[in-house]
């Protein structure tokens, strides 16, 4: 069965005590959200242990924002599966495309990161998606099957969580109207073959656009950017009204 969930990124944002202080504000605006709605929270390594404490006994999961595929190693910055199971996180998101820009993100090395998730009991959370001029050109439905068909070799697809986030929608206030978000994803689910698998949306999701969005049959939740900072914007989000 197709889970809803509703995952906030915070990218490189919050320190320890900034992320505490959302914590205060947000549990309150969220205690009455539905238990169907899976709520993560995937915030920076340096917030991880703070958050870990902030909440336990609730029901938000912590996420982490990456891992390396190695169990130790001469990989200065990277954070191993092993550090991260001292957490207790239980996502972690997998090929980002400010990842794959910044960074030298390539599909081989996702899929690394996505088995090594696996191997740890984490569930990946895998972006893909297309940039403005590949939609240009056509190429959305080519380049995000061949992410998905690179991406997930020998990954167990019994758990794993897909985000379709399209480069040029996000952290631009553009976002991919609900409809065409819709169709790709309908897209992605069709080339997977696995019904029960959740895919979200990810691209300037923000609570102005969350109704429509999650109207839309084929969209099993959201994966937040920027509109997840604030914690009344988040939890808007979170309780989006059908």
């Amino acid at each position: 069965m197709r889970r809803t969930i509703i995952a906030g990124n915070w990218k490189m944002h919050k320190t320890q005590a900034e992320a505490s202080e959302f914590w205060q504000d947000f549990k309150s605006a969220i205690a009455e959200t539905a238990e169907s709605r899976e709520v993560v929270l995937c915030v920076p390594c340096t917030s991880l242990g703070v958050m870990s404490k902030n909440l336990h006994g609730s029901a938000v999961k912590l996420g982490a924002q990456n891992l390396h595929w190695e169990e130790s190693g001469a990989y200065t910055g990277e954070i191993s599966g092993p550090m991260l199971v001292e957490y207790g996180i239980s996502y972690v998101i997998v090929g980002h495309s400010e990842r794959r820009q910044f960074f030298g993100e390539t599909d081989q090395t996702v899929n690394f990161r996505l088995r090594a998730a696996q191997r740890y009991g984490f569930t990946p959370i895998l972006c893909v998606g297309e940039s403005k001029a590949q939609r240009d050109e056509g190429e959305t439905e080519t380049l995000i099957i061949s992410q998905l068909r690179k991406g997930l070799k020998g990954v167990d697809l019994a758990d794993l969580v897909i985000a379709y986030e399209p480069i040029w929608a996000i952290g631009t206030g553009y976002t991919c109207e609900a409809h065409e978000a819709n169709r790709v994803i309908g897209v992605i689910r069709s080339v997977l073959d696995r019904p029960e698998i959740s895919i979200l949306y990810g691209g300037s999701v923000k609570p102005q656009n969350i109704d429509e969005l999650m109207a839309q049959p084929e969209i099993d939740g959201a994966l937040v950017g920027g509109a997840s900072l604030d914690p009344q914007g988040f939890a808007r989000i979170i309780n989006y009204r059908t």
